[in-house]
């Protein structure tokens, strides 16, 4: 192996050690707040009692979609 060899080598693993620097730094931040994220989201299963828990997710306001809906069944009664 020749000096020149080792000085290659050398490049090529600060090259590295830089993207995954650059990476850590970039990526960090996010990855941090995901954690926090799922700890509080956990925290918040735990804090809700068990029939909270078991309810129906189903809102009970009607949708717009179902409310236009009603609304021109209601018209094409009256027309005909």
């Amino acid at each position: 192996m020749s000096a020149e060899d080792d000085s290659y080598s050398m490049n090529a693993f600060t090259g590295y050690a830089a993207v995954l620097v650059v990476l850590a730094v970039v990526a960090g931040p996010a990855l941090a707040w995901l954690l926090r994220e799922r700890r509080i989201d956990r925290r918040l299963r735990q804090a809700l009692p068990e029939t909270a828990q078991k309810s129906s997710s189903r809102s009970t306001v009607p949708s717009t979609a179902t409310w236009y809906a009603d609304g021109r069944r209601s018209k094409k009664l009256v027309s005909s």
